[in-house]
């Protein structure tokens, strides 16, 4: 069984940071990610890794995704946090390295951003 497994997730207040880790076990994957979704809103992608990184212009220079091969660990380290950042983040995994949902046939069970003001 596959199994992608978030944590990091909490609530921060603005201008702070958070490392959300993701560990995948039952297999290694070509590419791993990480989605957002806000409630109310559509689901967004926010970067992902396999040896390039692909980031959405919207949060680009505050966020950096990093991946551990020896661990099948992916990481995403977010900085100057704002109450926009606040959703659920999905961690995901697939072939291809993509900015479309439909693209990762992985996804975790997400953990909560919160940013308080």
């Amino acid at each position: 069984q596959v199994q992608l497994v978030e944590s990091g997730g909490g609530l921060v207040q603005a201008g702070g940071s958070l490392r959300l880790s993701c560990a995948a076990s039952g297999r290694t994957f070509l590419v791993m990610g990480w989605f957002r979704q806000a409630p109310g809103k559509e689901r967004e992608f926010v970067a992902a890794i396999n040896w390039s990184s692909l980031y959405a212009d919207s949060v680009q220079g505050r966020i950096t995704i990093s991946r551990d091969g020896a661990k099948n660990t992916v990481y995403l380290q977010m900085n100057a946090l704002k109450p926009e950042d606040t959703a659920d983040y999905y961690c995901v995994a697939g072939p291809h390295l993509s900015s479309r949902a439909g693209q990762y046939n992985y996804w975790g069970q997400g953990t909560q951003v919160t940013v308080s003001s």
